[in-house]
């Protein structure tokens, strides 16, 4: 039976991620989260990726029933969606962070909102899985598997091919200190709200900005039948499935490249996790 290649999967899936209906909502929110948080960059990324993660691996393994419910509440996942970024804008702009539930007494205080990060990432997996080129390339690529054990293989690498860019640019921001350049770090004025004082600070208005145009043009544009499907996203959907194949044509004449590109890949999701908790425990 024939079998999608790894490594096609995984291209396809960083092709995914620059499909109109995927990156205008994930990239948005995960340029306003790092700019929120400024802190811990790399595992605020990896806790993100993983909300994107529990919406679409349910979906390549098969879960006809949960695609098809993201397929027809379409509108009414970007309605949410654009809620939702409007509720974490004003988080941002405040530098509140939601609660953490705690298995001690004692609570130290958090450094990150990682509540609202995973929910973020929930939203951007609904939001790709919703819309015709991610949900049905990462269906036709998983019903090429003859196992659950393949198949599972190909919607991980899929969905590891998609945050990919968003893993590559949170190792640049955080061995280049972007977000803690004295600019960012510095206090515009304070909001005294129920009897708290909120400092606010140069980074919380540009996560709020981005937070805030994003929400709102979200909610215009789907109140107003533009964020629906159209003729061009299908020819995405066909361009991502075509990447899928010819790559695995060719690559199919490399004895054991799977092999090789899963070794590779976990040692390099195992040096950026290590890295991710080296950097959390300083």
């Amino acid at each position: 039976m024939y079998q999608i290649s790894l490594v096609a999967a995984y291209l396809a899936g960083m092709v995914a991620l620059f499909a109109p209906c995927c990156i205008s909502y994930l990239l948005p929110a995960y340029l306003g989260n790092i700019f929120k948080e400024r802190k811990q960059v790399l595992f605020m990324t990896l806790v993100y990726s993983l909300g994107i993660l529990v919406v679409l691996l349910p979906v390549v393994l098969g879960a006809k029933a949960l695609a098809s419910l993201f397929f027809n509440l379409h509108d009414q996942t970007y309605f949410i969606g654009g809620l939702v970024m409007l509720a974490v804008a004003v988080l941002a702009f405040l530098g509140i962070k939601l609660p953490m539930p705690m298995l001690t007494v004692r609570q130290k205080q958090q450094k990150n909102d990682v509540w609202s990060t995973f929910v973020l990432g929930m939203f951007a997996g609904i939001t790709s899985a919703c819309c015709a080129p991610v949900l049905v390339g990462v269906l036709a690529l998983s019903s090429l598997s003859p196992t659950v054990l393949t198949s599972l293989g190909v919607g991980a690498v899929y969905v590891l091919g998609m945050v990919t860019p968003l893993y590559l640019a949170s190792l640049f921001i955080d061995q280049c200190n972007l977000l803690e350049r004295p600019l960012l770090k510095r206090k515009v004025t304070t909001v005294t709200l129920f009897g708290k004082t909120y400092f606010i600070f140069v980074a919380n208005i540009i996560a709020t900005a981005i937070f805030l145009i994003t929400g709102t043009l979200m909610l215009y544009l789907n109140s107003i039948g533009r964020l629906g499907m159209s003729a061009t996203e299908a020819a995405v959907a066909k361009s991502i499935n075509n990447v899928a194949w010819s790559l695995t044509d060719t690559l199919s004449t490399i004895p054991g490249i799977d092999l090789i590109f899963t070794f590779l890949g976990a040692f390099l999701l195992y040096k950026f996790v290590q890295r991710v908790f080296k950097g959390k425990g300083n």
